[in-house]
């Protein structure tokens, strides 16, 4: 990954972050967990994590219908010419990271 594409992912987590943070409700808490930008810096994924979980699909769909308000926000926020077309998807890999470490702390619970 380019100098470049750091920034700028650095950048986008930054400011997406502050606009959910923003305009969500307090029914539940979405979280930026990462965040994949192409070469080019024309396309960006935005991987997200939701608590509480029952919550996730509604939370999806919330932030899938914000993406262009938060296109707009970024217009003034970011250091580049174009600002990414922005994609959305629940990060599955930190929710797996999560169900390991439930599972290794049960684990070590019961061999004492």
């Amino acid at each position: 990954m380019s100098i470049r594409q750091e920034k700028v992912t650095e950048q986008l987590r930054h400011h997406i972050a502050f606009f959910l943070e923003r305009e969500s409700s307090p029914l539940s808490l979405i979280s930026v967990t990462r965040i994949t930008v192409s070469p080019d810096l024309k396309k960006a994924t935005v991987y997200i994590s939701v608590l509480p979980e029952s919550k996730e699909q509604a939370a999806l769909h919330f932030v899938e219908r914000q993406l262009g308000g938060v296109r707009q926000y970024l217009k003034g926020k970011l250091e580049t010419r174009v600002i990414p077309h922005l994609d959305v998807t629940l990060d599955y890999g930190e929710k797996n990271r999560q169900q390991i470490d439930a599972i290794s702390r049960e684990d070590k619970k019961s061999s004492l």
